[in-house]
């Protein structure tokens, strides 16, 4: 399994950032194999973790219609700078601690 972790600072989030946000995500999901895809921003920066059983699915993201629209947008309105870090996931564990 891979995650792609994706961390940005943000310039200015618009109504049409949430819109294609929430669009990708489900792209990604429903076209393209992602298991899970997470996001959370605090102040000036956003970080989102997505999580894909192999390159292929994530290359395929990467270089989807969508996808490169939104990175267009990206880079002209919603954001000063972007680091984008693709990573094998070699140990995952799980614990739930809820009062029984």
């Amino acid at each position: 399994m891979y995650a792609v972790i994706f961390k940005a600072r943000i310039r200015s989030l618009d109504e049409d950032y949430q819109e294609t946000a929430n669009k990708l995500r489900e792209i990604a999901m429903k076209e393209f194999g992602c298991r899970e895809f997470v996001s959370v921003s605090e102040g000036e920066f956003e970080i989102s973790i997505s999580y894909w059983d192999d390159m292929n699915m994530i290359r395929a993201w990467k270089e989807s219609t969508e996808h490169l629209k939104a990175q267009t947008e990206g880079r002209n309105r919603w954001y000063h700078s972007i680091q984008i870090q693709v990573v094998e996931v070699v140990r995952e564990y799980e614990r739930n601690y809820a009062s029984a």
